[in-house]
């Protein structure tokens, strides 16, 4: 099933002869039939000669409403442009075209209706006029039949014509990941919620749990239908109603995109190959704002070019669009930017979850251009860049590649060794983690501890890279097997590495030793401890087993230390008890150092405190 979209002028007859062709009027509103014009989409559709089934979105040709229009022209396959013969090509002629172009929809016929209103010689001239117009867009050479929906005339040569470029369409693949950009929802008695949109890059199925985005609202498909017959599975490139469980019609929009759950993640930003339009009156400058229109959907975005602080009226550059409102766009998606009253360009989604950038860095440009332009291989090694690693179902999704293609693709660099899994290959899942050995390198590089330090806490370590814990732990197995890393219980530090000293350091370490030498069992405090050495070095001593802290406040050399124990423990096994009192007297100090030495004590398990005493554990 294919979906042909009119575009034209107002009153150039697009409801006419959809009605003629398929003896449906496209026409649903009372005020579109008061007018005699189309406002919002309309819907109809029939049988070619041929025996294909094709859907028509009809669209309203007035200026007002371009941005109805905008909503119904994505997912077609034909674009049926229609011209009238008594006026030719008028302003929305020109829009429109631009907008197919910009969508780049290369499949069309051109309608030029009304030829019995005309002379052959003026017909002959109109035609002449549309085929220069078609020259510069992307429906260059399209068939052009006279037709007259008031007397049926050139009606068969259209059918023919629709049938002949449908014939040589591509169907809409199946990528296994359903989208359907909703433009319309409304309510059927005795059913409820119902959204219709175009299908595309997958099925969806009756019974099947779906997500509404950008709202991430859950739902079940009820029943579906297509051409008002109920269907239980329908197929990409089809245009169907979908009937949710569980959704008010007040929940959605136009724009809301109905898809399977868990793979396409709203974003607030995309990176994106621009092209501003020729008939641009003037440069559109950096940081301009537009209305950005992608499937059914809009937002206001500002515009911040990669390259330069202007654009001219048909040149082309990269642009990251900083979004008002999230959208539900993928990879390859394309758009339409439009200011208040005109359509100024367009182009085509290359990263929609981007980083902010800094603006003229050639890296983040070629970046793009691979990923825009690149085989299969470079846009999978461009998804995973020096990124910490990706989970196999999240980095599947970001190359935006038929699955079977990705998985192709990621085998083919497992193999050349650009990329691995960080767990067995024989236990992979849609959670096993992949990254490419530049990122592995980066991710090394910053799991080193300080240089002054013995090692780094795992849990320390795991947020230092910001790794998930099935990620971190995945790493950490395999930094531990090609022996990069050794860990214990608590700690990972580096093979083989030593804490060292610069020469000004060891001198501190000889006046930090001196200073506590002095008075072993009444030591400096903290702000004189400072002043002898660099917190970094005192802390590596404290790891190295050379001083011990016992609180926050005081600090002993080993050996004082030990020697304070082995009394403390010597006097408990003689007496059976000890209060803080004849510590102080014990080592002739103070209260503090007392106090600070029996709570270590109680805390590692040595004494227990027995009201204002302390006895053997």
């Amino acid at each position: 099933m294919f979906v042909i979209g009119t575009a034209g002028h107002v009153d150039h007859g697009k409801s006419t002869l959809i009605k003629a062709l398929t003896g449906i009027d496209p026409d649903r509103l009372r005020e579109e039939k008061e007018r005699g014009m189309t406002i919002d989409l309309g819907f109809a559709w029939f049988r070619l000669p041929s025996g294909k089934e094709v859907s028509i979105v009809d669209v309203p040709g007035h200026e007002r409403f371009v941005k109805n229009m905008l909503a119904g022209v994505g997912g077609i396959d034909l674009a049926l442009l229609v011209v009238a013969a008594d006026e030719g090509v008028m302003p929305q002629t020109r829009e429109h075209l631009d907008i197919i172009d910009l969508l780049r929809i290369k499949n069309g016929v051109v309608a030029v209706t009304k030829k019995d209103l005309v002379e052959e010689d003026w017909l002959g001239l109109v035609m002449e006029e549309v085929g220069e117009r078609l020259k510069a867009t992307s429906l260059s050479g399209a068939p052009m039949v006279p037709v007259s929906a008031v007397t049926g005339e050139g009606l068969p040569q259209l059918l023919a014509a629709l049938d002949d470029r449908l014939s040589v369409a591509t169907p809409r693949p199946d990528l296994g990941k359903p989208r359907l950009s909703v433009d319309r929802a409304f309510t059927v008695a005795g059913f409820g919620t119902v959204v219709t949109g175009t299908l595309i890059d997958g099925c969806l199925r009756v019974g099947q749990e779906v997500e509404v985005l950008p709202k991430g609202l859950k739902s079940r498909i009820r029943g579906l239908q297509t051409h008002k017959h109920k269907v239980d599975v329908a197929q990409p490139g089809t245009r169907v109603a979908i009937n949710l469980a569980s959704l008010a019609v007040t929940d959605l929009q136009r724009g809301n995109v109905v898809t399977s759950p868990g793979w396409l993640a709203p974003t607030r930003a995309f990176d994106a190959r621009l092209r501003l339009l020729p008939s641009v009156p003037r440069p559109v400058a950096h940081n301009a704002e537009v209305s950005v229109h992608a499937g059914a959907a809009e937002t206001e975005a500002r515009l911040i070019f990669l390259e330069g602080s202007e654009v001219r009226p048909g040149q082309s550059t990269w642009a990251q669009l900083r979004l008002a409102r999230p959208l539900a766009i993928a990879k390859g998606d394309f758009f339409v930017l439009r200011f208040p009253s005109a359509t100024i360009g367009g182009g085509q989604v290359v990263d929609p979850h981007p980083r902010r950038h800094k603006r003229g860095q050639r890296t983040v440009l070629e970046a793009l251009e691979t990923m825009e332009k690149g085989t299969p291989e470079e846009i999978v090694l461009q998804a995973l860049g020096k990124e910490p690693p990706v989970e196999l179902a999240a980095l599947l999704s970001r190359c935006n590649l038929p699955e079977p293609e990705a998985r192709e693709a990621l085998g083919r660099l497992v193999a050349q060794g650009q990329v691995f899994f960080t767990s067995k290959e024989d236990a992979l899942g849609p959670k096993t983690s992949v990254i490419s050995y530049q990122g592995w390198a980066e991710l090394t590089a910053r799991a080193r501890s300080s240089p002054l330090r013995r090692g780094m806490a795992k849990e320390e370590l795991k947020s230092r890279l910001g790794l998930p814990p099935r990620a971190f732990l995945e790493s950490l197995a395999r930094w531990t097997q090609e022996g990069e890393i050794a860990e214990d219980t608590t700690l990972a530090w580096l093979s083989g590495h030593r804490v060292t000293f610069t020469p000004p350091q060891e001198k501190d370490i000889e006046r930090l030793v001196a200073a506590l030498s002095a008075n072993p069992y009444s030591p400096p405090g903290p702000a004189e401890l400072a002043t002898l050495a660099e917190p970094r070095v005192l802390e590596a001593l404290i790891e190295q087993g050379g001083l011990v802290r016992v609180s926050e406040s005081v600090v002993f050399l080993a050996s004082a230390y030990k020697e304070m124990v082995d009394r403390v423990v010597a006097h408990l096994k003689q007496h059976g008890r000890i209060t803080a009192a004849e510590v102080r007297d014990l080592f002739n100090t103070s209260r503090k150092y007392a106090i600070g030495l029996l709570e270590h004590l109680d805390d590692a398990k040595v004494t227990r405190r027995v009201g204002d005493e302390r006895v053997l554990r």
